[in-house]
């Protein structure tokens, strides 16, 4: 393996957040020596790191590695990193897509039948002695409702396919990977429009960024459910808030925040609200998936094979101009 300094002979990896080394040693012993909790001399001696979803990986703790050539991010949101810097340097950075992907679409599809089943307002009537009030409770159906998804990636088209499962339609609208023609809708308002649940799959950047704010939920039918497992900023708080509390939403279910942890909100303690801590992609399979995925990527780029997924396909390039200087 070619690359910077070594230590104890073997590459350096190193976590950037919490990873857990049984996750990775299947893939990394006897190749690299993992270091889980690096101090300033692993992190200037490391050539590759796994970086957690809450991991800033910035140009100052770039700057702190300059033996670094890859980045793992377990996951795929890499909104914490700054890829054009690590681009630049000839870092790769991989993702892990597709590895969390069933476990996430699962989350999505539970929240959504949670809120659309009434099952937090129930378990509240039956513990509280109040189950002769249960009229006043009313349940609905995914079966036969329109589930609404937007951004139908992997994640996306496995939260399709389990809906149709349950006997929902379904429609799709992704601004840059186009839905299939017979689920495809041609603006976001028309998905809006004629959802019962909607369900949030989309990176975050400049143009996703609040996405769900009060024009597009003027839009809803009344009584919808939103679902985000995609990222937090994708949805103004204070709209989704607003349209809880006049019953243009009748649920909110998200497992990410902007920002995390999140700030206290009104919204986070309806009783029409179901939380969980950005952890839906975390199940047991899909963690070791996802780790194990995100240590081949690592030992990819160290013995200079291509990775199965990137953040910027032009880390290669640079990376090649950054050996022709070196060997000047």
């Amino acid at each position: 393996m070619p690359g910077g300094e070594q230590v104890g002979d073997l590459p350096v990896v190193v976590a950037l957040g919490s990873v857990d080394p049984g996750l990775v040693s299947g893939v990394l012993d006897g190749h690299c020596r993992f270091v889980a909790a690096p101090g300033e001399a692993e992190l200037a001696a490391a050539e590759g790191a796994i970086a957690r979803a809450d991991a800033r990986v910035d140009r100052a703790l770039l700057g702190r590695a300059p033996a670094l050539r890859v980045i793992a991010r377990t996951g795929v949101g890499t909104d914490l990193i700054d890829v054009p810097a690590a681009t630049a340097r000839g870092i790769a950075v991989v993702v892990t897509p597709g590895a969390g992907a069933a476990a996430v679409a699962e989350g999505a599809i539970g929240m959504a039948l949670h809120l659309v089943k009434r099952f937090g307002p129930l378990t509240a009537l039956v513990r509280e002695g109040r189950g002769a009030e249960r009229a006043g409770v009313s349940v609905g159906d995914l079966d036969g409702a329109t589930l609404g998804v937007i951004g139908y990636g992997r994640i996306g088209g496995r939260t399709a396919a389990l809906a149709a499962a349950f006997g929902m339609r379904v429609l799709a609208y992704d601004p840059v990977s186009e839905p299939p023609a017979n689920l495809r809708c041609a603006s976001l308002g028309d998905l809006a429009a004629r959802s019962d649940v909607i369900t949030l799959h989309l990176p975050l950047n400049e143009q996703t960024r609040h996405l769900v704010d009060d024009a597009f939920l003027a839009r809803v039918r009344p009584g919808a459910v939103l679902v985000n497992c995609g990222r937090g900023g994708l949805v103004d708080t204070g709209a989704a808030w607003r349209a809880l509390t006049d019953g243009r939403l009748s649920g909110v279910g998200l497992d990410v925040f902007d920002p995390e942890p999140p700030e206290p909100h009104p919204l986070y303690s309806h009783p029409g609200v179901v939380l969980t801590p950005h952890l839906m992609g975390l199940s047991q399979r899909a963690t070791a998936a996802t780790f194990t995925a995100a240590a081949r990527g690592v030992l990819d780029v160290l013995d200079g094979r291509e990775p199965q997924a990137v953040a910027d396909p032009a880390w290669h390039s640079h990376r090649t101009k950054e050996i022709h200087h070196d060997h000047r």
